[in-house]
């Protein structure tokens, strides 16, 4: 009978080892169908705001950090009188209503027609025409002393009653001179118009009348700086409504901050855009996960931490395989009236450039069905020699 024993016990041990690696084998032959999904969508914003003047992404293109994704149109400002810059008070970044309510524009031209005279008609030639002057009359000035011969070419600018105002567009005079006026560029006497005191002409504030505007405006590019010579309508600066993050802007174009894919797009171009509206959503690159559905029978084998082999539908190869780490299991079945109770887990894996989302994926537990032998094997030998030292 104890012969018998002796032989019965390994016989025994090697049934139980048996039992358990096919029990582990069928575990680890276990495959699940999964899909690769993102974990999240990121929004990208509009740092600024205006109206977009080019814009081409669609739902489903791959962008990069750092790609253009729109570029925004700029309120442009020119000069309006052709002068000499005499003052910078605005710098990009800043915000136009405050620099206005500071210093009264963003900046100011000192106009190359420096001159302007406040006449009348009462010293006019006595001739009705001579007394009923017009805006935008050209006339000729000259200096009413005799000690100089001082001259200048003028526009009649305003006129209210009696008075008038003349800006220079060309000569020179002497300030608080007294100038008379004529409409004869050879002053013939019959021609005379008035005569007039010279005052200097003040400088062009560029930007004052945007200070009551109820959109803010910030500073995003400078084209000039003091003592530049410009002319009338060349560019000065240029706006974009809404504040400046840090006071900076790298220029009109929107960057993407982030790589991944395109989820959504809620703008085309000549959308009207205010700082912080969402341009597109996207699915993060390094935010890919496989789902897959677990019955409610493998549960408990089945853990958050399980190491899996993923193989793709795409790549029949294999040289896309990769192992997967499944990050969580919910705890609300997807299962309906007329189905198993199953329930979604996400597997966290590093995808290489050609994953797409909606591949298609066979999950696979790794390595336990060989763990699992090799456990219960030892466990037998042991047994067996402590069987035998008791004989």
């Amino acid at each position: 009978m104890r012969h018998k024993k002796i032989h019965a016990l390994p016989a025994l041990m090697l049934a139980m080892v048996m039992s358990l690696a096919l029990c582990a084998q069928a575990l680890a032959e276990t495959t699940f169908d999964g899909t690769v999904v993102s974990s999240e969508t990121v929004s990208v914003t509009a740092p600024f705001g205006g109206t977009v003047s080019s814009f081409s992404l669609r739902a489903g293109d791959r962008i990069q950090f750092g790609d253009v994704i729109a570029q925004v149109a700029t309120t442009k400002v020119y000069a309006s009188a052709a002068g000499v810059i005499t003052g910078v008070f605005g710098q990009p970044g800043d915000v136009v209503s405050d620099v206005v309510s500071r210093v009264g524009a963003v900046l100011y031209i000192a106009p190359n027609d420096r001159y302007t005279i406040s006449a009348d008609i009462q010293k006019a030639y006595n001739n009705s025409d001579n007394k009923y002057v017009n805006i935008g009359e050209t006339v000729y000035i000259h200096s009413y002393s005799s000690s100089n011969d001082n001259s200048a070419v003028g526009t009649i600018t305003a006129v209210d009653g009696t008075g008038y105002t003349v800006e220079t567009t060309q000569g020179s005079l002497l300030m608080e001179e007294t100038v008379v006026i004529y409409r004869d560029p050879d002053y013939e006497t019959t021609s005379r118009i008035g005569r007039g005191t010279v005052s200097r002409t003040a400088e062009v504030a560029v930007g004052s009348d945007t200070a009551s505007d109820s959109t803010t405006q910030s500073i995003l590019y400078l084209h000039v700086a003091d003592g530049d010579t410009v002319e009338r309508g060349q560019l000065l600066y240029e706006t974009v409504s809404g504040t400046l993050d840090g006071l900076y802007a790298t220029g009109s174009e929107i960057v993407s901050d982030v790589t991944g894919v395109v989820a959504s797009v809620n703008i085309s171009a000549g959308s009207s855009l205010s700082k912080g509206d969402t341009l597109l959503t996207v699915y993060p690159a390094d935010r890919m996960q496989v789902e897959i559905e677990i019955d409610e029978y493998d549960l408990v084998e089945f853990q958050e931490g399980e190491q899996l082999s993923l193989s793709f539908g795409y790549d029949d190869t294999g040289s896309s395989d990769t192992v997967g780490t499944v990050a969580m299991i919910s705890h609300v079945s997807t299962a309906t009236s007329t189905s198993d109770v199953t329930y979604k887990a996400y597997v966290d894996f590093t995808p290489n450039e050609n994953i797409r989302l909606g591949m298609t994926v066979v999950a696979k537990v790794l390595g336990t069905a060989d763990s699992a032998a090799d456990a219960a094997e030892e466990d037998a030998d042991t047994e067996s020699v402590q069987e035998a030292a008791t004989e």
